[in-house]
């Protein structure tokens, strides 16, 4: 599990720049997009589609809440995996539900789904928050298991 999340193999310098470009032009693309919604919150509140269940007010703060600050933590690589979540979960939506799977329609959904689902594969790379963190959590991981088996043979 931690492997997975702290993805190694996509370090080589070349591929960690072009995965810190990637980040910051569909990052950014994907944050202007919550900024546009919530500047406009009180028109789109109203005939956003309520996808939830819950009101179209509370799908818009979701989708708020995912385009601003998941969009922030995927352009510096914080918990990158974790983030692309709700990201994809939020395109699937848009394009199959919203968009009834239009390339047409849901082009810009498709594409963003697409180039998410194929990140969360590769990973950050090492120009990330992640690179360091994870490795101080495998290193911080394997004194831990040194300590609990050093202290096995001592009894």
């Amino acid at each position: 599990m931690i492997a997975f999340l702290f993805p190694r193999y996509a370090n080589k310098p070349m591929v960690s720049l072009l995965l810190l470009a990637l980040r910051l032009i569909f990052g950014v693309l994907f944050m202007i997009h919550g900024v546009d919604k919530m500047l406009n919150f009180a028109t789109l509140s109203q005939s956003f589609p309520d996808v939830t269940g819950m009101g179209s007010s509370i799908s818009l703060m979701v989708t708020i809440f995912i385009e601003l600050f998941c969009s922030l933590a995927f352009i510096v690589g914080f918990m990158f995996r974790l983030v692309l979540l709700p990201m994809i979960a939020s395109m699937f939506v848009a394009f199959f539900i919203i968009h009834r799977a239009s390339v047409l329609q849901g082009e810009l959904a498709l594409i963003y789904l697409v180039v998410f689902l194929l990140l969360a594969v590769v990973g950050p790379g090492s120009y990330s928050i992640d690179n360091p963190l994870g490795a101080y959590v495998i290193e911080n991981r394997k004194c831990k298991e040194a300590l609990r088996s050093g202290s096995e043979s001592d009894v």
